[in-house]
């Protein structure tokens, strides 16, 4: 059993998702990992990680329509009788600065999963995103650390 740590940086191209499944089974290969566990974990507050379908983009348009329903940008209803609205007191960077910690909360900013012949084992239609919940393009990092079972060849030599 072996394990590492290293962190991966990608681009966002701003609110959405970035599909980053074949970048993280490159990563096992790459380090000859043949069977293990692979942790992902965001070192950032306004993005989150998650695994849905990578069929059809109406699945990816509708969450983050629908997400932009849940947290509105700028100030939200009261959910109390009165239906006041509340201006969010924390938008230091900008209208979509609050609401991204709040996405990023209702959300995932880590992922534990499965890996075997170097593959993350997901279903036929699943894929890993990071969804970044700001407007603009960011580069972010994810903190790696695979714990497992090195390959008796090099994935490269296959």
């Amino acid at each position: 059993m072996e394990q590492i740590f290293s962190k991966l940086k990608f681009i966002t191209n701003g609110e959405g998702f970035t599909n980053l499944t074949n970048e993280l089974n490159l990563f096992i290969q790459k380090n000859n990992f043949h069977s293990g566990i692979i942790n992902l974990t965001s070192l950032h507050t306004s993005c989150s990680l998650t695994i849905n379908e990578n069929a059809d983009p109406n699945v990816l348009n509708d969450l983050k329509k629908y997400m932009q329903s849940v947290v509105p940008y700028d100030c939200y209803s009261s959910l109390s009788k009165s239906n006041e609205i509340i201006f969010y007191k924390h938008c230091q960077e900008g209208s979509d600065d609050m609401p991204a910690h709040i996405k990023t909360a209702l959300t995932n900013t880590g992922l534990s999963l499965s890996f075997q012949k170097g593959k993350i084992i997901l279903g036929t239609w699943q894929a890993i995103y990071l969804w970044e919940h700001r407007f603009d393009k960011k580069e972010r990092t994810l903190n790696v650390h695979i714990i497992g079972e090195k390959t008796l060849n090099n994935y490269n030599e296959m």
